[in-house]
């Protein structure tokens, strides 16, 4: 069996929402618009061949190459100046969004020890939903050899959703295993 979101959204999801929401126009029901992942850098922003690591190994979890972000302005407390690379981020829409939404909800999360169901928690109040991840060997592109120093990453999955309650029923709807309160 073939796990396609984007088919399983228009044929399941979409009349399952307007069952459960009654909506009348087919805009008024919430979808998944992109999903941001981003890393800091943090002591790695001193050492260039760390930061190419960091960066390299997120191009293999997303399968898109990130762009480095840098400081806006010095930070003496954090030793951080002006122009130094301190994170990195990618921005997934479409096709990658969705297999990579794929891969997080039935390959990633479930290799989490003692995973139990994410938070559900994690809205803004205006519909997205933010994740973090602790460590980045729970994915299976990624192998334990190559690693050198455990690193997490956030994951920001937005939607046009208008409540978080819409946009839980959404996430839940496309199989993401929230944990019972």
């Amino acid at each position: 069996m073939k796990l396609d979101l984007k088919s399983s959204y228009k044929e399941t999801i979409v009349p399952a929402m307007i069952k459960e929401f009654g909506y009348k126009n087919m805009e008024q029901i919430p979808k998944i618009v992109k999903i941001s992942v981003n890393r800091g850098i943090g002591e790695a922003a001193k050492n260039s061949k760390e930061l190419d690591l960091s960066v390299q190994e997120m191009a293999q979890i997303v399968g898109q190459k990130p762009v480095v972000n840098k400081a806006k302005k010095s930070v003496a407390g954090f030793k951080i100046r002006d122009g130094m690379s301190i994170g990195a981020s990618v921005t997934l829409r479409q096709k990658q969004m969705y297999n990579f939404l794929t891969k997080l909800i039935h390959i990633v999360l479930p290799r989490i020890r003692d995973f139990r169901g994410i938070d559900p928690n994690g809205f803004d109040g205006r519909g997205n939903y933010n994740l973090g991840l602790k460590e980045q060997l729970i994915f299976p592109e990624i192998s334990y050899d190559d690693v050198t120093e455990i690193r997490g990453l956030d994951i920001s999955i937005v939607t046009t959703a208008k409540t978080d309650e819409e946009a839980r029923a959404l996430l839940k709807h496309f199989g993401m295993p929230f944990k019972a309160i």
